[in-house]
């Protein structure tokens, strides 16, 4: 290679790293920053599934009542075609009937166990006695003016349907957020009803860590509003230290690493993308969040969560 090629290339290089590095810090150079709707720092997972049985009336009225941000829900639709919030397709853990929700109707649907596991806090449970699966609309008719952010658990055509029909129905575009891991999932949901924001997939996450990580990122337009992540390093703390081998350990620290960056978030939310960080039930691991960039974090304990947040300085 010839010294004229050579200085070239490295200009080249240098111009796109500098470039690349002034549209990270400040993407409005270049993105319109996306307007906000609502900003929500505090999130109460499936309504806080430590404090009442999850996704019940009662959980939900409870976290709107100490001042929840967001309610986080999971939804289903029943044999005859009423939308439910339910986190599991099967009800044997929740309900002790091993039943799949798709093939009861809604009046047939099992009452939840009394008891329940609190899925992100080992070795606890909860006790409630609101047992009865709601429906959607009960939600949304009960607190208008909450944000929601709803994880739609199945792929199935007529659920999306039904629930962008509710979220219109109760005009609540600009309160709701919907999607789910599942990449074919979002694109349902973007097709059938584009004004109602979405959160990144799970292949869209991967492709926005890629992109960050190669320095792409900053000139790549997004579509989404909601990069919602978990904090894998939680995983440790849900299972028994010998039961974790060193190569799992390797792959939790690895993927915390590469997930957890404060100059990700920063230029996600400078360009308008709320951070929402699940499921968080420590104060220490709210810190964590919170010090990294995130916007909001979800959280079981939703009592837990606003008396750090009434502390936090951020």
């Amino acid at each position: 290679m010839s010294s004229t090629a050579a200085f070239c290339l490295l200009s080249t290089l240098g111009g796109y790293l500098v470039t690349s590095f002034l549209l990270l810090k400040y993407p409005a150079l270049l993105h319109q920053r996306k307007k906000q709707r609502f900003l929500s720092r505090h999130i109460s997972h499936r309504g806080g599934a430590g404090e009442n049985l999850e996704n019940t009336m009662a959980a939900f009225q409870h976290a709107v009542t100490i001042g929840t941000d967001m309610l986080e829900l999971d939804c289903h639709i029943t044999k005859d075609e009423q939308v439910v919030v339910s986190h599991d397709a099967n009800l044997k853990r929740s309900t002790g009937v091993n039943v799949n929700v798709s093939d009861l109707k809604y009046c047939e649907l099992p009452p939840y166990l009394c008891k329940l596991d609190v899925p992100f806090q080992r070795a606890c449970k909860c006790e409630g006695k609101d047992t009865r699966i709601p429906l959607l609309k009960e939600v949304f008719e009960a607190f208008p003016e909450t944000p929601i952010n709803i994880d739609i658990k199945v792929n199935n055509n007529v659920l999306i349907k039904k629930v962008s029909e509710l979220v219109k129905q109760y005009k609540r575009e600009h309160l709701t957020v919907w999607g789910n891991a599942n990449s074919e999932i979002v694109d349902k949901c973007y097709k059938e009803n584009s004004d109602i924001p979405i959160l990144f997939s799970l292949q869209r996450v991967l492709l926005i860590l890629g992109l960050f990580f190669t320095g792409l990122l900053p000139f790549v337009p997004i579509r989404e509003q909601f990069f919602e992540i978990p904090m894998p390093s939680i995983i440790l703390k849900l299972k028994e230290p010998h039961t974790i081998s060193k190569g799992h350990k390797f792959l939790i620290w690895l993927s915390d690493t590469l997930l957890m960056r404060k100059a990700l978030f920063d230029h996600l939310t400078a360009r308008g993308i709320q951070v929402y960080v699940w499921v968080l039930n420590e104060e220490y691991e709210y810190k964590r969040a919170f010090d990294l960039g995130a916007t909001g974090v979800m959280t079981d304990y939703p009592t837990k969560l606003k008396d750090f947040l009434n502390n936090f300085s951020a």
